[in-house]
């Protein structure tokens, strides 16, 4: 059974339309964010209402996004993502979902790789999202989380209302640039579309092609490579991790893209995210370092580190022994005595 994610907007109600007139059984998922005051409590009286006239389950939940915004010291918009998706997964558990549907469309296709060029961004990053993929949630990374409207644009899923007659909540603040997106969907595309009136799908199927190129990379990486590889399903990021022979004599560098550890001194790992008490001694550093404070040394946002891959020690699992696509901690160095290496690369390069 399906779980689906209603809002009340458009896209999420044409969604939920499509699963009732051509799915199976699904159940729906309203999150009453608290961000708009009256406005929220209505969208929600609007779900449940149509929920309730068509006999569909519903799971209502209400959050105090501002203030969790506040105690993790994150965004707003990344709260809300970390909140509802990780309900969605409780859901999962608790219910016996088999995956949980959202109304991501290929305008909102459009905007994430935008976004992702504007922060900078390897080959992973330009193919955008996909039709499937996992629940961006450290806890529940291995439920599927299905994309159906990624292949319509806004103006089809508008088209499609009118067809059927839909109504929806419109979300006021859908018209405010104070966020990165809206910036994006309302100054930055009609300028596009004035260059060119079919750019969405122009932009879409671009990133199509650079999935496929993705795909043929990885597949290369793969026929060359034995041990293993480590994936990332909350950030669409994959490294691959190969195990290799080491000769004393070459020069001891770390390549661009890549990193290089001593096999032996590694010992047991395993991949894991950011935890309070985490460190690492970086390579060439003088001492041990909070990886809270590594983070804020690199200038890495507060929404993006509980999603940064970390290697960890087996033996002591808040020592961090590489901060995949970007460094090595100092104890798996390599050196002359090294006879075994571990080569980690990411396939987004």
């Amino acid at each position: 059974m399906l779980l689906v994610a209603v809002s009340g907007g458009i896209d999420s109600m044409c969604l939920a339309e499509k699963a009732r007139l051509e799915g199976g059984p699904f159940a729906i998922a309203h999150c009453n964010f608290s961000l708009r005051g009256k406005e929220s409590d209505e969208d929600e009286a609007f779900v449940r209402k149509w929920a309730s006239e068509h006999g569909i389950p519903i799971h209502v939940k209400r959050f105090d996004t501002k203030t969790y915004a506040t105690q993790n010291g994150i965004s707003i918009e990344m709260a809300a993502r970390r909140l509802r998706y990780h309900w969605f997964g409780e859901l999962c558990r608790e219910h016996g979902y088999e995956a949980v549907a959202v109304a991501h469309n290929a305008n909102d296709n459009a905007e994430t790789l935008l976004l992702n060029l504007l922060r900078g961004t390897g080959l992973k990053g330009i193919v955008g999202m996909k039709p499937q993929g996992f629940i961006p949630d450290p806890e529940f990374s291995d439920i599927p989380l299905l994309r159906p409207l990624l292949d319509m644009t806004r103006a089809d899923i508008e088209a499609y209302a009118a067809e059927h007659g839909l109504t929806w909540r419109e979300d006021r603040t859908n018209a405010s640039n104070d966020y990165k997106r809206n910036k994006i969907r309302n100054q930055v595309f009609p300028v596009f579309a004035e260059i060119n009136p079919s750019f969405i799908q122009t932009l879409n199927r671009d990133m199509e092609r650079f999935a496929e190129e993705v795909s043929c990379h990885s597949e290369r990486s793969e026929e060359s490579i034995y041990p293993s590889s480590t994936s990332s399903p909350q950030d669409d990021k994959q490294f691959v991790i190969t195990e290799e022979p080491w000769d004393a004599a070459k020069e001891v560098k770390q390549p661009a893209g890549m990193l290089i550890l001593d096999r032996d001194k590694a010992g047991e790992f395993f991949e894991g995210r950011w935890e309070s008490g985490d460190w690492i001694r970086p390579l060439g550093a003088p001492g041990k370092k909070k990886m809270q404070d590594w983070f804020t040394d690199h200038h890495i946002p507060a929404d993006e580190k509980p999603f940064i891959p970390l290697l960890k020690s087996a033996r002591d699992p808040h020592h961090v022994l590489a901060v995949l696509g970007y460094c090595i901690d100092h104890a798996v160095r390599v050196t002359k005595e090294t006879r075994q290496i571990l080569r980690i690369s990411a396939n987004n390069l």
